[in-house]
């Protein structure tokens, strides 16, 4: 990749990127009229304020103010330079971008470029080894023992580490890696002495990670030996996180979409076992504790969640905590039933795909459901002590549902099975639903995006004048020459002077309207965020020239309305009559001058 793209080339990214397709590998998206709004990637939140538009290429979020084109949405979710999302585009889109000038792995390069452009060799190397050479003759051996195919085998690029300490060390070397680097990266170990390298993985089936592009961060390595440990993942660095990533969502991305649902499992062999069996909406924790960016990034992606988890008791704790997390990011949640000493992997290969996609998959409890028959676990029902403990916390946990018809659905269940009185019980959860209600109302009354969703509604006349009118100058090239030869650079408010200036000069290079090109080229955040949300207005388009002029008068009479205002006071302050009488004369005329 060259350090410096064409603009030409950046022109073709840009007109070839469609901003909601590219938005939808991160953010569940529901067309809404012009439309489409999804849950914000960059704040929490359960209520969608995040607004993408197809005909300006640009999206927008009311609540925390991100806002801009595709490149700078990748910029932002993803950390990125614009080299480098431009690059990440064009490779999705097809274009061919120039080669680059210096060595494609030299030390001018990011580290963040040159680990994973690592980690996508190591990845074909592993699987190159696995597939068609002698030294991966152990790891076939393996997989043919663990049933997996060879579609599954392509699918999700498994590969075979060699049972050697400078396989992957010498082709890294050769390609110019810098092998500290790759050390940081996790890709290799190196000695105590310093110095000398080696390799991190030997002898294990690899099985890639990959971040939510399919671009691969990590792996995980699993051993064909008696060797501890039994799984060796990779260590996080700069590119992999692993509270932060989902195994495998890149590939049931266009599933997910599809089905509305996600199958979320504890590990990558479960997610390559069920998609064999046909559910490929899986993804999985690299281990069993979800973490709230997980959490996140599924409702991003999904409302409706699924969790098959082993029926140990650290699968069903794991589940127990995991779905309440889901719950309260908005996740509508159920739970599979694994009968009891199975995992997912091992039950289809002992029952079949059919049999885990109906009897597991298709049999599963809903999250209140699972609760109840967690609660119980462990508990002795005839002991009236346990009885009532028991019903306490089945009844604490159903005020967390918000529709009353479920609540009254399991409160009948409890009624009928303990003989209790189904007004006594109503009356009990109500208490506990409304002291939930208050306390969650309370929360968000608290919440910091609360004053800046309010401020909004208060602008005073001139700043939604200036508003307004940029949200036409940016769309049309008519309304910017007009306001120029009227107004110039006259505006009230700082932020809004600059985007004139730069739309001004914007037009003045022969650019034609184009919202999403321009707001690319402002490189100011707190400019850009402005100006996408102004680009964003819902403006008439059938407009009279009439309107724009009364904006500009609004813009305008602002000094002199503030002046007004300023002598008013100092009319009242004035203890001489005869200049307070000046005072008031000099105020009459100013607003007949403004009439």
């Amino acid at each position: 990749m060259s350090k410096r793209i064409p603009e030409e080339k950046v022109e073709q990214v840009r007109r070839s990127a469609d901003i909601v397709e590219v938005i939808s590998d991160h953010v569940q998206l529901k067309k809404q009229g012009r439309q489409y709004i999804g849950l914000c990637p960059f704040h929490g939140e359960k209520s969608p304020s995040f607004s993408v538009s197809p005909d300006k290429q640009l999206y927008h979020c009311f609540g925390c103010g991100a806002g801009g084109n595709a490149f700078s949405f990748l910029m932002e979710l993803e950390g990125l330079t614009f080299v480098e999302s431009v690059s990440q585009l064009a490779k999705r889109f097809n274009i061919e971008l120039p080669e680059t000038e210096i060595g494609e792995h030299s030390s001018g390069d990011r580290p963040q470029e040159a680990m994973r452009s690592a980690h996508e060799i190591a990845a074909s190397t592993y699987h190159h080894v696995l597939m068609l050479t002698e030294q991966g003759s152990s790891g076939r051996q393996y997989i043919k023992e663990r049933g997996f195919s060879r579609e599954q085998l392509e699918h999700f690029q498994i590969g075979f580490a060699p049972d050697r300490w400078d396989a992957l060390t010498t082709i890294l070397t050769k390609k110019a890696f810098d092998l500290k680097m790759m050390a940081s990266a996790s890709l290799l170990g190196e000695r105590e002495s310093g110095g000398q390298f080696y390799d991190r993985f030997r002898n294990r089936v690899m099985f890639p990670i990959w971040d939510g592009q399919g671009n691969v961060i990590a792996f995980g390595g699993r051993t064909i030996t008696d060797e501890k440990p039994k799984y060796l993942n990779s260590s996080e660095s700069p590119i992999f996180q692993k509270g932060k990533t989902l195994y495998g969502l890149h590939l049931a991305r266009p599933s997910i979409r599809k089905q509305g649902s996600i199958v979320l499992f504890e590990g990558y062999v479960d997610v390559i076992a069920a998609w064999g069996a046909g559910i490929a909406n899986g993804v999985a924790t690299l281990g069993t504790s979800l973490t709230e960016e997980q959490a996140k990034l599924i409702r991003r992606n999904a409302e409706s969640v699924l969790l098959c988890y082993d029926s140990d008791k650290a699968g069903t704790e794991a589940a127990f905590k995991n779905a309440n997390l889901l719950q309260q990011e908005g996740c509508i949640v159920k739970i599979a039933q694994m009968p009891e000493g199975n995992d997912p992997d091992d039950y289809i290969r002992q029952f079949g795909a059919e049999r885990f996609k109906n009897d597991v998959i298709g049999s599963s409890l809903t999250l209140m459901a699972f609760k109840m028959q967690f609660l119980r676990k462990g508990k002795n029902l005839n002991d009236e002590s346990e009885r009532m403990q028991y019903i306490e916390s089945v009844l604490a946990e159903m005020s967390s549902l918000t529709r009353a018809v479920e609540r009254d659905h399991y409160l009948r269940q409890i009624a009928e099975e303990f003989s209790l009185s189904l007004d006594a019980l109503k009356q009990e959860q109500n208490q506990l639903y409304r002291a939930k209600e208050k306390q969650y109302k309370a929360k968000e009354n608290r919440s910091p995006l609360k004053k800046p969703l309010e401020s909004k509604k208060l602008l005073p006349a001139y700043h939604n004048a200036e508003r307004l009118l940029l949200a036409h100058m940016m769309r049309e090239e008519q309304v910017a020459e007009l306001v120029q030869e009227r107004l110039g650079g006259a505006f009230n408010i700082d932020e809004h002077q600059a985007i004139a200036a730069y739309l001004f000069a914007f037009y003045g290079q022969g650019y034609e309207p184009n919202p999403s090109q321009f707001i690319q080229d402002l490189t100011d955040e707190k400019l850009r965020r402005i100006a996408t949300e102004l680009a964003m207005l819902t403006i008439n388009e059938d407009y009279q020239e009439q309107e724009i002029i009364d904006y500009m008068r609004q813009i305008e009479t602002y000094p002199k309305r503030v002046e007004i205002q300023q002598k008013e006071i100092e009319m009242k302050r004035e203890k001489d009559p005869l200049k307070a009488a000046m005072l008031l004369q000099e105020i009459h005329q100013m607003k007949q001058l403004l009439s």
